[in-house]
């Protein structure tokens, strides 16, 4: 049994390399489905390291293994590798090179700590039994998500995993803590896709046009009895629209209005018939008004559901790395994440690394702005080897 004070050690010594890859990450950003570079730099230090892993699974995702000569437990550990189309506004050495791209949700943190994870284990891999996957997972942030297309690739079809772990940088959460909530964790997400095309013209004659401006309007505000006269007030809803596009003018009513938004839940029944509640809504108001009403609904991620057993040992885990006051309970959150395929399949448990504390770590995810608190790089990859050690140990998964 290895003591928590050797891992601890462990991190603060590897804590420089994960910076550097973390800042190396930062500076050259890829978008889903575009992690190419960002691959083969994975690639390069896991032959560096000697240790096994296979490319190309699922697109530009990367499996690396520790497997003790003693058997024992599969645990599996996941870090998405992706960043997003936002031109980064921080002035740092490591800023973006690829104007647009930023690594806005943390991705190059999940991915260097994951890495720094690896390292860890491979040193102490002599003190456990069972086997170690280690997941570097493409494309988190653009539908239909990288998750599904690596579960579905062969290599994935004889493998049972008594427990699948991520970690996500979280900035509300000051750096030294992290948070865990098991059960219903974060939202399902669909993205709904409109376009109306009526008769437009001159704003100051509509009694001769259609306007679909206004008709555009009702639609939306309409569409929200879905939320509150429709769902069962036990089921988070949401239902926004951010994109609302009339290319009209003062005094001209457009033939055509776009809208795109997002629906989110945490209850397939319910979001299958809110979709279906979401159709037969736009399409009988403009029949109404006597304009043509396009739907597209892309079907995204399902709703995270943390494994309870999983998240309370996880937790206890936590403690003794952290300290009793460092793991927080959190809330259900409103956003998604493909993660929830793999805990659709596996015991699995998605956690939060506080990143927060200073001006700088302030920004939320998804900001221009976006950085961590770098007191980070001492612990988060610690933390996870000492979660996956305590599990290996742990005979009782239930």
């Amino acid at each position: 049994m290895i003591p928590v004070e050797k891992i601890k050690i462990l991190a603060h010594e590897s804590a420089t390399m994960v910076k550097e890859i973390r800042e190396h990450l930062h500076a050259n950003p890829e978008l889903s489905f575009n992690e190419v570079q960002t691959a083969q730099y994975i690639a390069e230090l896991l032959e560096k390291w000697d240790i096994p892993f296979k490319s190309n699974i699922g697109g530009n995702g990367i499996v690396a293994w520790i497997k003790s000569p003693l058997k024992g437990k599969n645990i599996a550990l996941r870090a998405d590798i992706d960043a997003l189309p936002i031109d980064e506004k921080n002035n740092i050495p490591y800023c973006s090179v690829n104007k647009g791209v930023m690594h806005a949700c943390g991705h190059d943190l999940h991915t260097a700590s994951l890495l720094g994870t690896l390292y860890i284990l491979n040193q102490v891999k002599e003190t456990f039994s069972g086997s170690v996957w280690v997941i570097f997972q493409p494309a988190e942030e653009k539908l239909p998500g990288g998750a599904q297309a690596m579960l579905n690739d062969p290599f994935f079809a004889d493998k049972q995993f008594d427990a699948v772990i991520a970690q996500h940088v979280f900035p509300d959460l000051p750096a030294g803590t992290i948070g865990i909530k098991g059960g219903k964790y974060m939202a399902s997400t669909d993205e709904i896709y409109v376009t109306l095309n009526g008769k437009g013209g001159h704003a100051a004659t509509p009694h001769q046009i259609n306007d679909t401006v206004l008709i555009a309007s009702q639609i939306i505000v309409s569409l929200q009895q879905i939320v509150s006269r429709h769902a069962l007030p036990t089921i988070p809803t949401v239902l926004s629209f951010g994109k609302f596009i009339a290319n009209g003018a003062t005094n001209i009513i457009p033939n055509e209005v776009i809208l795109e938004g997002t629906f989110r839940t945490f209850n397939e029944e319910w979001r299958s018939k809110a979709l279906s509640l979401i159709t037969k809504i736009i399409r009988e108001t403009a029949n109404t008004h006597g304009i043509e009403a396009e739907i597209k609904i892309v079907n995204g991620y399902p709703a995270l559901i943390n494994s309870e057993q999983l998240a309370s040992k996880i937790s206890e885990i936590s403690k003794i790395f952290m300290g009793n006051e460092q793991v927080k309970e959190l809330e259900m959150r409103m956003t998604a994440e493909d993660f929830a395929y793999f805990a659709q399949k596996y015991p699995a448990v998605m956690y939060r690394i506080g990143t927060g504390g200073t001006d700088e770590s302030s920004f939320p995810l998804h900001s221009p702005q976006f950085n961590i608190n770098p007191s980070v790089y001492t612990y988060a990859h610690g933390l996870m080897a000492w979660i996956t050690i305590k599990l290996l140990e742990n005979e009782n998964m239930d």
